[in-house]
Parts: C-alpha cells; sequence; structure tokens
C-alpha cells in the first residue's frame, strides 16, 4: 500500500521533492519503507548509533507512524530515525496520559542514501486490525538546523502529527507468510 507525504505549508523544504512510504502487512508484522527524495546531501541525517529506545527523535530527520484504536481516543506513536534508534508511546487521548510502549521485539531499521534518495526501511511486530486509522510522517532536517514537517494530511494552524486531521490513512488486509 502506497501513500505520499505533503510538506506542512508553513514548513516548505526546497530541497525534498517527494516522500512517499509503502506499508506491507504481514501476519503480525508491519515492513514500512519511507522513501525522500531530493538532495539529500542538504539534510541533516543523524549519525547511526546503537539501536535503542531514544526519546526525542521528533526534533531532527526521523520518520512516524501513528496508529489510532479502533474504539476511543487512543493511539500509539512510533518514530524511527536514520540512526537505528526509535522510540514507542501510548496515548490515551490527544496528547494526554503518555507512555512508553512496551514491546516485545525492537523495530529493525535499515537506511540506503544516495545523492538523490534516502530509504528508510522499518520491520515492526504490531498486530493492527485491517482498516484501523494511521498517520504518517516525516521531520526533515536541513544542514542550517531548519526543520520541515510532512504527513499525510495537516490541520488549520501550526504542524501537528497528533492531530485527528492527520490519521486518513488506512491499513490493507493483511498477507500470511
Amino acid at each position: 500500500m502506497e501513500f505520499r507525504l505533503f510538506p506542512h505549508p508553513q514548513t516548505p523544504c526546497p530541497e525534498v521533492c517527494a516522500i512517499g512510504v509503502n506499508i506491507v502487512r504481514i501476519d503480525d508484522r508491519l515492513e514500512l519503507n519511507w522513501r525522500i527524495e531530493g538532495d539529500i546531501g542538504a539534510l541533516t541525517i543523524p549519525a547511526t548509533a546503537t539501536p535503542a529506545r531514544t526519546d526525542g527523535l521528533w526534533q531532527h530527520l526521523c520518520v512516524e507512524l501513528f496508529v489510532r484504536d479502533a474504539n476511543g481516543p487512543g493511539y500509539t506513536e512510533y518514530n524511527f530515525a536514520p540512526s537505528g534508534q526509535w522510540a514507542a508511546y501510548r496515548f490515551d487521548d490527544y496528547r494526554a496520559g503518555m507512555r512508553e510502549l512496551n514491546m516485545t521485539d525492537d523495530p529493525a531499521i535499515a537506511v540506503v542514501e544516495s545523492a538523490n534518495a534516502l530509504a528508510i526501511s522499518v520491520a515492526l511486530q504490531a498486530d493492527i486490525a485491517e482498516g484501523q486509522a494511521i498517520a504518517l510522517s516525516a521531520v526533515i532536517e536541513t544542514r542550517d538546523g531548519t526543520k520541515s514537517y510532512w504527513a499525510l494530511a495537516h490541520p488549520m494552524g501550526k504542524p501537528d502529527f497528533h492531530h485527528a486531521d492527520c490519521f486518513i490513512g488506512k491499513l490493507a488486509a493483511r498477507k500470511r507468510a
């Protein structure tokens, strides 16, 4: 399933011409592939680090998946950095009741960089129902420190990936391995 992200109108990024995300569901695993296209040399890409749960990834270049609960206002947020670091949180409601999400397996993050593209691939254990509402996003940081916020959709006003208006994606049916 292919998705396209768009920059927030207040945070354009001429160095990036497109961001796409492909998601494949196999049993209880998601394979997410972000592809950032443009002048990759103009971006600040976090250096490779020991893969570990790390807070604050959204402050630099990272990609994100949000999954809204089927019933109720709660949701889950996943952050993945090109460094190999990641984070996962549960929220009870819009930006409320935040806590670390317990995960049985750490996500596997792979990165391929070229002059014109940055590919970030993530294998994630997550049993998410077919048709569940999702939001996909990316924080892009350029070498001068400017940040650009990309998502499937943006609410009015400032960038806010947690906002209900961002949850416009749906997961397709799962494939069996």
